[in-house]
């Protein structure tokens, strides 16, 4: 039922270019190009999701782990270009947040009330949550050393891109350990077979048609997005930060997280851990880098630089999702600690200037 009423959302679509041609109110440019990305969205992942099926179990790997936050990163690159670097800073953290306390909080609170105590891979949940904690570092480190460094702006963008170029080797050795790694060492470990394929099952020039069509549907409709958010936030009293940190990341997410929620329910506890601590990952180790790296060609270089409210933020939610990881077992009191530690930032944030 859930799902149907995300697809009806593809109406908002046409409604959010009438507004943007005959430029009507930017809140219902804002709200539909919003509510419009969500199935785009879905569509985006089962698009990826029908190509890894296609392509083979390392491939198909390789393809979820690059296109897994496609949508965010377009919503990303369309606020670079537009200069609006605070609302690209803010949506990087918020997308972290909202994977590690929100979904997981919510996966966690579902399964563990419908299913009671939940167990999952103590060992896979162990490395991504130190995985987590070190990209919380590798963020925090050029935030802090930059205050020291400034006002010297040449070296805050070369301690940025250095920075960059590790996070995204990590992320590289991190896949590779992931897609081949394991099997070195079957003694140690025993690989678990992937779940079958319940997506969409599409040929290969459909997936490739379906996967370029939303990319551009989506690559639009941020446009629209990203211009109605000053007029907006201006408008209803919103920051652009609070924007950036809690609505972005939703609005790009909510197709990922609605199954997180499903398989945890479906007592896969393990897949719905992978999906939100994958995802932020990604975030963390190739989205946020790449970032850095293709900023100066879209003409407003992005340096790794954060305030201190969210990097408190941030790293407290690597270490809360490391206490929960730790033990391999869940349980739904864990779920709503969770939630309620972004529901605690989510207000703090709404009250700060």
């Amino acid at each position: 039922m859930l799902k149907r009423v995300i697809w009806l959302l593809l109406l908002c679509a046409p409604v959010a270019f009438v507004f943007e041609l005959r430029h009507g109110s930017p809140l219902v440019v804002f709200v539909a190009s919003a509510l419009a990305i969500i199935p785009l969205a879905g569509l985006l992942g089962d698009a990826t999701e029908a190509l890894a099926a296609k392509t083979g179990p390392r491939v198909g790997g390789l393809l979820n782990a690059t296109l897994g936050n496609a949508a965010e990163l377009i919503i990303t690159l369309i606020a670079l270009r537009a200069g609006q670097l605070a609302l690209v800073s803010a949506s990087i953290i918020g997308s972290i947040l909202g994977n590690v306390l929100l979904v997981l909080g919510a996966a966690i609170l579902l399964g563990g009330l419908k299913l009671g105590i939940q167990r999952f891979n103590r060992e896979q949940a162990g490395m991504d949550a130190t995985l987590l904690f070190l990209a919380a570092i590798a963020i925090a480190v050029p935030s802090l050393f930059n205050a020291a460094i400034e006002p010297n702006l040449v070296r805050v963008e070369k301690l940025s891109m250095a920075t960059a170029l590790v996070m995204l080797l990590i992320y590289v050795l991190a896949m590779g350990y992931t897609l081949f790694g394991r099997q070195l060492q079957p003694e140690v470990i025993t690989p678990v077979a992937p779940p079958p394929h319940d997506g969409p099952h599409w040929s290969l020039p459909v997936s490739v048609g379906v996967l370029a069509g939303s990319v551009a549907a989506i690559a639009l409709l941020s446009e629209f997005l990203v211009g109605a958010v000053e007029p907006v936030t201006e408008q209803w009293g919103f920051s652009p930060f609070f924007v950036g940190i809690i609505l972005i990341p939703i609005i790009g997410n909510v197709a990922e997280h609605v199954v997180a929620v499903e398989m945890a329910m479906k007592d896969q506890m393990e897949l719905s851990l992978n999906i939100a601590l994958g995802s932020s990952l990604q975030i963390a180790l190739f989205v946020a880098p790449l970032l850095v790296l293709i900023s100066p060609w879209l003409g407003h270089p992005f340096a790794l630089e954060f305030s201190s409210f969210e990097l408190i933020a941030l790293i407290s939610a690597s270490v809360i999702a490391a206490l929960v990881a730790i033990d391999g077992k869940s349980n739904w009191l864990e779920g709503a600690m969770l939630l309620s530690v972004y529901l605690i930032l989510g207000i703090a944030f709404f009250f700060l200037p």
